[in-house]
């Protein structure tokens, strides 16, 4: 398989993740005003399964690392193969509450909110199972992300009207999120060795994780979709007959952002050995500068804020690249 092991090749890599996992919900933005979220989660969730076994085919079974792909499935453990399922039933539980406030919320709001604590509580409990990077730059880090939350938080509410009880739902929703996503990076990362670069027997690669993760989501997703399309959190209940009525081209949208998603994974993962979990973890998982980004520059879910919202994002951009900066630095 192929692996990173320079860091500041890591690091861009890590930056690649960032971009995918801060800009797959464009796919979703671009149908949402004719196609219900909960029907485009279908084809995001196959998105992310197909390019899962392309990356698994091809870097992960190329290269001098470790074994290939298939190889490594011949002797991968029960416990391992679990450990990375479960990982994506935990990460497909938040992202599936993170979807629902970003339709109440908008991008600008539920990333950073439900994104941010993701980030924050990922990297606390990525270092506190493998503690490499300077601990004190990785603390000032999270602090700067927090005080970015809050001034997210604030700016919305400066422009909130008589939406205030739907979006409320909306940010608590993210907050729940933020608490789901901050967890499923460890259990993905128990099914590998402690030195990711070359699985022992029993263990697995991280190109074998991200396919029994993507597994895992799939299978969360046919347990709990129904059951949020029948009881949605926004707007009027939905039939799964609606989704056989779409378009190639809506299916295809819902698929990419898939893809992007589970690209950014793949990236994410081949930076890990050189930066070790909780750096990778913490430099991924920067997306919500960009789904930010997104949020206010492209569909200008701020254009009706006040001025006074609009000096809170600056603050909260300033405290985001703070808190990236740091924990890039982290790195001993």
């Amino acid at each position: 398989m192929i692996q990173i092991e320079s860091y500041p090749i890591a690091v861009c890599f890590c930056i690649l993740a960032m971009i995918c996992w801060g800009s797959w919900q464009n796919t979703q933005n671009v149908i949402k005003e004719k196609w219900r979220f909960e029907l485009f989660y279908w084809d995001f969730v196959i998105g992310i399964l197909a390019m899962a076994l392309i990356g698994a085919f091809t870097l992960g079974s190329f290269g001098s690392f470790g074994r290939s792909f298939l190889a490594d499935l011949n002797q991968a453990s029960i416990s391992a193969i679990t450990s990375a399922a479960i990982g994506g039933v935990i990460w497909n539980i938040g992202t599936l509450f993170l979807t629902n406030g970003i339709a109440l919320t908008g991008m600008s709001v539920a990333f950073p909110i439900g994104g941010g604590i993701g980030w924050i509580l990922g990297i606390l409990v990525n270092y506190l199972q493998n503690p490499r990077g300077n601990a004190t730059y990785i603390i000032i880090g999270c602090i700067s992300i927090v005080l970015a939350i809050i001034l997210c938080v604030l700016a919305y509410r400066k422009m909130q009207d008589e939406t205030q009880k739907t979006s409320s739902k909306g940010i608590f929703l993210s907050v729940v999120a933020g608490f789901m996503i901050a967890l499923f990076y460890r259990f993905v990362a128990n099914a590998l060795d402690t030195d990711y670069s070359a699985a022992t027997a029993g263990k697995i690669s991280p190109y074998s994780a991200i396919v029994f993760f993507s597994l895992g989501a799939i299978i969360c997703t046919l347990i709990l979709n129904p059951i949020l399309m029948r009881r949605p959190f926004v707007g009027e209940s939905v039939s799964i007959t609606l989704y056989f009525k779409g378009n190639t081209e809506t299916h295809l949208l819902g698929i990419v952002g898939g893809a992007i998603w589970c690209l950014g994974m793949l990236f994410s993962f081949m930076a890990v050995d050189s930066a070790g979990p909780a750096i990778s973890y913490g430099l991924s998982n920067s997306a919500p500068i960009v789904a930010a980004l997104w949020g206010i520059f492209v569909w200008k879910e701020f254009a009706k804020a006040p001025k006074s919202s609009t000096t809170l994002l600056w603050g909260m951009f300033i405290c985001y690249f703070i808190g990236l900066a740091f924990i890039i630095m982290s790195k001993e």
